[in-house]
């Protein structure tokens, strides 16, 4: 019965977007140069593989005005992107992870937003996520002349510009797929994001910047107390391990990391600097208070600012496959990033592989046997039949980390 009463609802939903797709709404030429808005709703790994189509569409029409809305969680990522003309945030029903109030809400959000919207005179509407359909909806009821996006069921109805979704390709180049569309003709996009033997070109690869202000932090914060016993920062180098994830399943063992963070002390004579989120604390004290070699903690203490300045300043960065490890990569650092239950095919390291390398799960270790599932929400009890993570094992990691470390 809950099955079917679930297929009732998804098709009283897709008679309700049939309907909103067909509304008359005004209608208006585009100006010149064109006013684009980028949507995205998502996080900070997602919001960072939109960085380079972001780039690329700049470089492309250097005098349009460019905005981006983003939900107010993610503002921080683009708040001093150098591509961006503006940035506008929205508190995306969905995406906000806070439960709905009720059924109407998303709908009457979505009438709100679009009058705020219809102000602005946006040319141009690029809907960024291959499955946004509210996204979508709001660029059609905020009467941008150009909608472009992606031909999924529930999107397709409110775009002007329908592009065929290719499952299977890595999030940043659907992204730069989309762009594409809209200037067909750019010398600027690569098909793959590196051939062999290339070096890093700005155009290719994500973009975080990091302000005066957050370098400022993290040096004063990388220099070990003076009561420590342990030498200044610039003896020795930084490795940052990130060993928190959004899901329990992508976490890999506190006892491998405090082997890891020993052998790679100890092999090259670094400083560990254990980064992570407030909520992350707790796992990374059981990591850093088993351990005996240099360290410094910053869990809990940094903005997404200053933690991409202290990323910035390390060697290296490792841990599970995370939005943070992107920032990482985003600011130039070596990544090692462990994966489990999400595709690196789709999800991994945007850059430069001789740069950044992924340590993949063994699947047919564990009884799911899936390559891998991209599913994130199990619970606590399902866990331990959904443990590849913990087939990766610590010789893995170094055996990654010595590929990369120079």
């Amino acid at each position: 019965m809950a099955n079917i009463g679930a297929m009732r609802k998804e098709s009283v939903r897709h008679l309700f977007l049939e309907g909103i797709a067909h509304l008359p709404v005004p209608t208006r030429p585009m100006g010149t140069p064109p006013r684009i808005l980028l949507l995205r709703p998502d996080h900070l790994g997602d919001i960072l593989f939109m960085t380079p189509a972001l780039h690329t569409l700049r470089a492309a029409l250097p005098d349009a005005h460019i905005a981006c809305l983003v939900g107010p969680w993610a503002q921080p990522i683009l708040a001093h992107n150098a591509d961006l003309d503006e940035l506008l945030t929205c508190d995306f029903p969905w995406f906000n992870r806070r439960p709905k109030v009720s059924l109407v809400q998303p709908y009457a959000a979505l009438w709100r937003e679009a009058a705020r919207l219809r102000r602005q005179r946006f040319d141009v509407a690029i809907i960024m996520r291959f499955d946004f359909w509210w996204g979508a909806a709001l660029a059609r009821l905020a009467a941008i002349p150009r909608r472009i996006g992606y031909a999924r069921r529930d999107v397709q109805p409110f775009l002007t510009d329908a592009v065929p979704y290719q499952p299977g390709r890595h999030e940043a180049e659907q992204n730069m797929r989309l762009i594409e569309a809209f200037i067909a003709d750019s010398p600027f996009l690569p098909s793959r994001p590196w051939q062999e033997g290339q070096d890093d070109r700005p155009v290719k690869t994500l973009h975080f910047t990091i302000t005066a202000g957050d370098s400022a932090w993290a040096a004063e914060h990388l220099a070990p107390p003076a009561d420590s016993g342990y030498p200044p920062p610039d003896a020795r180098p930084l490795i940052a391990i990130h060993p928190g994830a959004g899901a329990a399943v992508k976490l890999w063992s506190a006892e491998g990391w405090v082997t890891v963070a020993t052998a790679l002390s100890r092999r090259y004579g670094a400083t560990i600097v254990f980064t992570g989120g407030a909520g992350e604390l707790p796992l990374v004290r059981a990591i850093a208070g088993r351990l005996t070699v240099p360290h410094i903690v910053l869990a809990g203490q940094t903005t997404l600012g200053q933690l991409a300045a202290v990323f910035a300043r390390c060697r290296l960065a490792l841990g599970p496959d995370s939005g943070p490890l992107h920032l990482a990569v985003a600011v130039g650092t070596p990544t090692v990033h462990l994966f489990g239950p999400a595709d690196p095919g789709l999800f991994g390291p945007w850059g430069n592989p001789a740069r950044h390398t992924v340590v993949q799960a063994r699947y047919f270790d564990i009884p799911c046997r899936k390559r891998p599932c991209n599913r994130l929400d199990y619970t606590a009890a399902q866990l331990a039949h959904h443990a590849c993570m913990q087939t990766i094992t610590v010789d893995d990691v170094l055996d990654a980390v010595q590929r990369i470390y120079r």
